[in-house]
């Protein structure tokens, strides 16, 4: 399962959101023997979750059912454990087409946050571009890699934990683009500067 490459099937390990309606879903960690509880009832992961296929309508213990939905950064905005304030979909929209993002382009951003932001990114310029991305807080950049890994996007993301306005992004002259979401964005435009290519 990745984020940024479309699986039927829901395997083992995967992680999926559970659809109960547009005002209640929630993201599980598909595992082997492992139940998720919900208003409508049990859902047993090896048997109501492991080899469905993404979509599918689940029946619960007490008779109730839910959707089984494959992650999409979208759908992870709306769910994801907040650790810092984050962007939303529509913000996400236009930041990416401000940018003029694409396929193999090489984007910078500061800092990762949330990651709401970054699993939009990757989507974007995948399956042939990279993400460098830049995070003050040790746990919260810890954390980002973990879901990364998780959500099969690793070879498309880099998490530095720095200071980008003393460090910079750990590239040079390799961006199309560089996003700051970071309190003072003036103190890191040095930085921008030498991560962006020449005509980026």
């Amino acid at each position: 399962m990745s984020f940024v490459e479309y699986g039927d099937t829901i395997k083992d390990g995967d992680t999926a959101i559970v659809f109960l309606g547009h005002e209640s879903m929630f993201p599980v960690k598909v595992q082997h023997g492992t139940v998720t509880q919900t208003k409508y009832g049990v859902i047993r992961h090896s048997t109501d979750l492991i080899g469905k296929k993404y979509g599918s309508k689940v029946t619960c213990s007490k008779g109730g059912w839910v959707f089984i939905l494959h992650p999409t950064p979208e759908l992870w905005t709306m769910n994801l454990p907040h650790r810092t304030q984050i962007l939303y979909s529509t913000d996400i929209s236009i930041i990416t087409m401000m940018l003029e993002l694409k396929p193999g382009s090489v984007v910078c951003e500061s800092g990762t946050g949330s990651g709401s932001l970054s699993h939009a990114l990757i989507r974007t310029v995948a399956p042939t571009g990279h993400l460098y991305t830049v995070e003050f807080h040790q746990q919260r950049a810890e954390k980002a890699r973990e879901e990364f890994r998780e959500h099969g996007v690793e070879h498309l993301v880099t998490v530095t934990n720095q200071d980008v306005c003393k460090n910079g992004f750990g590239v040079s002259n390799v961006a199309d683009a560089v996003f700051l979401d970071i309190p003072s964005p003036w103190e890191a435009i040095g930085h921008a500067k030498a991560a962006l290519k020449a005509e980026g």
